[in-house]
């Protein structure tokens, strides 16, 4: 009995071990990620490559660099004001999208005149921040690499995949937010 006693007692102490953490199946090295930006780089370098190539061909033109990586040229200046869009603000705009060889994707007669509330409507990035340089007036054309433009996705319709833009934008009204007074 005392034999049967001490098995139990020792079965117990045996089996209260806390469980032990089993060895993964597969481990991630993080090449898939890391394949995947040296790509991305790739791409852009690619595109920006060819960017530089329509500016270096359109010598006429004075092209500037946005900080978001674009570039733009004007095509109308308005000199009677300093104000641009700003959050909350109401544009009203026409644009058209083409890409960098000049095919039309969507006419600014397809996409019609937009009225976009700054930073609270979906357009794509390129395009959000090409609204906020521009004055009421103003038009401007500008090169758009694919990752500010639709990316990987396309818009699920006309653009592809990694599709570089060019886009011909006019301001045609911009009204400014009034702020309510706090009580």
């Amino acid at each position: 009995m005392k034999a049967r006693f001490g098995i139990v007692i020792l079965l117990l102490i045996i089996s209260c071990a806390g469980p032990e953490p089993r060895k993964p199946v597969q481990t991630k090295s993080g090449s898939f990620f890391k394949a995947s930006i040296e790509r991305s780089k790739r791409l852009l370098q690619q595109e920006e490559e060819k960017i530089q190539k329509i500016i270096k061909a359109d010598s006429l033109k004075h092209y500037s660099h946005t900080a978001s990586g674009s570039w733009y040229h004007y095509l109308a200046v308005n000199d009677s004001t300093d104000y641009t869009p700003k959050t909350d603000d109401l544009v009203v705009m026409t644009y058209d999208l083409l890409t960098l060889e000049n095919d039309t994707i969507y006419s600014q007669k397809d996409i019609g005149v937009v009225s976009y509330k700054v930073d609270k409507q979906e357009l794509f990035i390129g395009l959000r921040n090409a609204i906020k340089l521009l004055k009421e007036g103003e038009r401007a054309t500008f090169l758009f690499p694919s990752s500010l433009a639709f990316g990987i996705h396309g818009d699920a319709n006309k653009i592809g995949t990694n599709v570089p833009l060019k886009s011909t934008v006019h301001i045609l009204k911009i009204e400014k937010q009034i702020l309510n007074p706090v009580n």
